[in-house]
């Protein structure tokens, strides 16, 4: 395929080097203001969440995660303030409660995993499974606005059946488990047909993201354009 195949084109194909180019094209969207935090938070470890103190916790979702996920201002600026609450109440070492609670997590256990993510003020569904993404990346996936409309286009029937009830600005719960889980199929489906063990979840997630989002480019048989980056 010498044009960008349809994200229908590419979801059915066995052409694993299509695949590695879909990947490539999620890091030459990412505007270069905020590359150098993308390529940070994609290579985040475990045990650098786990050295933090509860002060450590906060600077970094403030400074980072939130950074990360909220690319729109005034989303940014609501979300940070809800956040900014465990500050201004002298709550950090609930919030770091919650951190401890994440990094104990029953990975199979997707709805308790989203359920605890979303403790932390100012996260829904889809910034809850952003935050999970990053710390695991090879069970989670960021499942936002853009996933379920690149998802609706991939021309599987069962799973058009199962994002078209969504509303992708305003994800529930079960809704998330439900993307988690299509993405986690579809990691190990490639896993399996090309040999390997390096699809994951938030590798597939990135690529939907890709289709799914404005930074993209315009392509045949597209017709929603939706800003840059997830609520």
């Amino acid at each position: 395929m010498n044009q960008i195949p349809t994200v229908a084109e590419l979801w059915h194909t066995a052409d694993v080097l299509e695949w590695h180019r879909a990947l490539e094209r999620y890091w030459s969207l990412v505007k270069p203001a905020n590359l150098a935090l993308e390529r940070e938070l994609n290579s985040l470890q475990l045990a650098s969440l786990r050295s933090l103190g509860p002060t450590e916790w906060y600077d970094f979702l403030h400074e980072k995660y939130f950074r990360w996920k909220y690319t729109a201002a005034n989303r940014l600026a609501t979300t940070r303030a809800s956040l900014r609450s465990y500050m201004e109440e002298n709550a950090l070492e609930a919030l770091d409660r919650i951190r401890q609670r994440l990094l104990a997590l029953n990975l199979e256990d997707i709805r308790t995993a989203l359920a605890i993510a979303t403790t932390i003020r100012g996260l829904g569904t889809a910034g809850a499974s952003g935050l999970l993404a990053l710390m695991y990346p090879h069970a989670f996936a960021t499942v936002d606005q853009f996933v379920v409309r690149a998802l609706s286009e991939v021309g599987d029937p069962s799973i058009t059946s199962a994002v078209s009830s969504m509303k992708p600005e305003a994800l529930k719960p079960e809704d998330g488990i439900v993307l988690v889980r299509i993405l986690r199929r579809k990691a190990q489906e490639n896993n399996g047909t090309f040999g390997s063990t390096d699809w994951t979840p938030r590798k597939i997630e990135m690529i939907l993201w890709t289709y799914g989002s404005s930074a993209a480019p315009e392509r045949p048989r597209r017709a929603r354009h939706p800003k840059p980056h997830g609520l």
